[in-house]
């Protein structure tokens, strides 16, 4: 089993808590793009949204990977959006994790705040697809690393 560490600087576990969830099956961009919107928000409103972006009452904006997305009214003032239903599950399994593990420290989750968000390219499942005259073409699938810290804001 790998030993994984988070890219996070300047952990203070007494303040701080961090949740993770390795080789997870969902899009990088998308995983990208919602990590982005989240940095910042508190734990109560992070949940809200990723529940909302689940139900599709509300887009994640794409501001990086943008070509070709549809538009999308959004609460955030930007054109290009979607609603990557996969990915905010699991970001959502996540953000309930971190806060089981600030309740297990006896930090107030009311007052959590996520001060980082990241996603990382995890392994790539590798596989082939049989094409005519004996040839392949690989159709490969990269997992994502998430993380998260959180802090008790004062």
């Amino acid at each position: 089993m790998p030993e994984f560490e988070c890219s996070f600087v300047g952990y203070d576990p007494l303040t701080q808590v961090r949740a993770s969830g390795r080789e997870v099956d969902i899009s990088p961009k998308a995983a990208r793009e919602i990590c982005k919107v989240i940095k910042g928000m508190s734990i109560a409103k992070a949940k809200k949204f990723l529940e909302d972006v689940i139900a599709k009452r509300q887009s994640v904006p794409f501001r990086r990977y943008k070509k070709e997305v549809p538009h999308r009214s959004s609460q955030f003032k930007f054109h290009a959006g979607g609603y990557p239903v996969k990915a905010a599950e699991e970001i959502l399994n996540v953000i309930k994790n971190l806060e089981s593990n600030a309740e297990f420290k006896g930090l107030n989750t009311e007052k959590m705040v996520i001060i980082h968000a990241a996603t990382m390219g995890g392994m790539k499942v590798k596989r082939y697809v049989p094409r005519a005259f004996g040839r392949s073409s690989p159709s490969f699938n990269t997992l994502v690393h998430i993380e998260m810290v959180g802090k008790e804001a004062l």
